[in-house]
């Protein structure tokens, strides 16, 4: 299956559920072929879950959910070994995380301790226990949740752990008709209940495998990099976008380019998908906790870094 085919038949099938969030839904996919991580942040009720349900129901993969909450064990996320009194042997217990698809719901509610346990689990897809490594399956994508507004219980993920999400995605509230149509869609039954597959898991590791083929030229990868170098230079910035942001940038840039129909990045890809892979890694003077902090550096580097003009051989 094409990539392109493979993107529009999981869109479309979670649009079948989520109304009117096709931007953040494009963005999901492009993370999700770009072998990334996301972070979907907004207050309650707004469909992060409903919308992380509706694309791992729209793969033939396996999904796990884990609800985070303060007595939360890093064991009870990668497993554990267990006394078997049968054998006088210790045997490995698989965690939830032994997935391809893991919602951690609400994952600032449980504590860095905690929450440390994925670090591994998302950057290196294995989890070492006991001396041991174990390989997690392919394909594997985390999709945390957490409320910005309320901090009563909950602990700010530390900026290392953020580094390791690809994106950070808003629902936000619907707006005009999109509120009606939600609720004439919910009227009778759930629509996720009824939602199948439509592509495989081997559809989606060779989406995967065909999104780093994607051309980008050299202006292309100079502006990318000059906006990375810009983040780091605002006198509003503490800490700006690491080497590891601009990676993300460029290899999400490519997935959106592939989803689009196109076997090259332009610059508007980069444009499309800077807030969202950068302004969470940034770190703003004076200011602790305010998670859309650097958003205001990324948009100032968008807007005075020049755009390359040069054309793009296709």
């Amino acid at each position: 299956m094409q990539t392109a085919a493979f993107a529009k038949k999981v869109q479309d099938n979670i649009a079948r559920v989520i109304v009117g969030r096709q931007a953040v839904i494009e963005k999901m996919m492009a993370a999700l072929i770009a072998k990334g991580h996301v972070l979907l942040e907004d207050v309650p009720g707004t469909g992060k879950t409903m919308l992380s349900k509706s694309l791992a129901k729209s793969l033939d993969c396996r999904f796990a959910r884990i609800q985070f909450t303060p007595d939360l064990m890093p064991s009870d996320i990668t497993g554990s070994s267990v006394y078997q009194p049968s054998t006088g042997e210790f045997s490995f217990a698989p965690g939830p995380v032994f997935t391809n698809i893991l919602l951690a719901d609400e994952i600032n509610r449980a504590t860095p301790r905690t929450q440390s346990a994925l670090l591994e689990c998302m950057e290196e897809r294995q989890v070492t226990e006991s001396g041991v490594t174990r390989k997690l399956s392919e394909p594997f994508l985390v999709v945390a949740t957490q409320n910005p507004v309320e901090i009563q219980g909950t602990f700010a993920l530390p900026e290392a752990q953020l580094d390791r999400f690809l994106m950070r995605l808003s629902m936000g509230y619907p707006e005009g008709d999109e509120a009606v149509a939600i609720l004439t869609r919910f009227l009778k039954n759930d629509p996720i209940t009824e939602l199948t597959a439509v592509a495989s898991g081997e559809d989606l590791i060779a989406a995967q495998q065909a999104c780093p083929e994607t051309q980008v030229s050299e202006p292309v990868m100079e502006y990318i990099a000059a906006l990375c170098e810009h983040t780091r230079h605002a006198p509003q910035a503490l800490l700006g976008a690491s080497p590891r942001g601009m990676l993300s940038l460029m290899r999400a840039s490519q997935a959106i380019a592939v989803i689009r129909g196109r076997d090259f990045v332009t610059p508007d890809d980069v444009k499309a998908l800077a807030v969202p892979v950068l302004a969470h890694r940034i770190i703003v003077r004076g200011v602790y906790g305010k998670t859309d902090a650097g958003q205001d550096v990324v948009l100032d580097a968008l807007k005075t870094v020049p755009v390359p003009t040069e054309a793009v051989d296709s």
